[in-house]
């Protein structure tokens, strides 16, 4: 299920779906200077990361993604952060993205069902 919202001050975007059993609630959120998405099984945040583009002259383009709070021991998350913001930076390169992640289930499979699912229903 999905709903897009330009009526709130800050465009975004609600979708519901069944991830191996696990309802899982995404909402995705376009202020004018950053990203934000929450991904939640267990209603409520769960760990918050921070991941932007870094600034510099290099060819390669570098990310930069840490964790605000939550577990920080698990790279799966900050691997998701990390292909969000590429994906996101090759759109609107000035914008970092704040993502909540409060999932039960942190396997692969979840995580990248998650992504595509951002993805597939971006509003930046």
């Amino acid at each position: 299920m999905e709903s897009l919202d330009t009526n709130f001050p800050v465009r975004h975007r609600k979708i519901s779906f069944e991830s191996k059993g696990n309802k899982t609630e995404i909402v995705i959120c376009s202020y004018e200077d950053h990203i934000l998405v929450i991904a939640t099984q267990i209603g409520a945040l769960g760990t918050i990361l921070h991941a932007r583009k870094e600034q510099g002259m290099s060819v390669e383009p570098t990310f930069s993604v840490s964790v605000i709070f939550g577990k920080r021991d698990e790279p799966m998350l900050t691997a998701t952060a990390r292909r969000l913001i590429e994906h996101i930076s090759s759109v609107v390169p000035s914008k970092p993205l704040v993502l909540s992640l409060g999932l039960k289930d942190h396997s692969a499979e979840t995580l990248k069902e998650i992504v595509t699912t951002v993805i597939e229903n971006r509003i930046w």
